[in-house]
């Protein structure tokens, strides 16, 4: 049983990785995001993550936006904040 759940998983997975998709079923925005399921149900219910219920059951995720949501809050890397404060500090002069 657990060899059949791991090909459907890498079914799955090989079908993200193809790109072909723009629209995710909650399985799918599991394994292209990471998240568990359980926690990806929590941020729906609370509105935290863009998803779409059309007929009010199921739960899909359009690829773009969940993209943008999984990038949001960047961060700098160290040699990128030195790099802004040289140009800061050079052209202040």
């Amino acid at each position: 049983m657990d060899n059949i759940k791991l090909e459907e998983r890498l079914d799955r997975i090989e079908n993200l990785l193809l790109g072909t998709k723009k629209v995710l079923t909650l399985e799918e925005a599991c394994d292209y995001t990471g998240i568990s399921r359980s926690y990806l149900y929590k941020l729906t219910a609370a509105g935290n993550i863009p998803h779409s219920k059309p007929n009010g059951k199921m739960i899909y995720f359009d690829i773009d936006r969940l993209n943008q949501w999984l990038l949001r809050n960047d961060r700098k890397s160290t040699c990128e904040i030195k790099k802004e404060a040289l140009n800061y500090a050079l052209n202040k002069r």
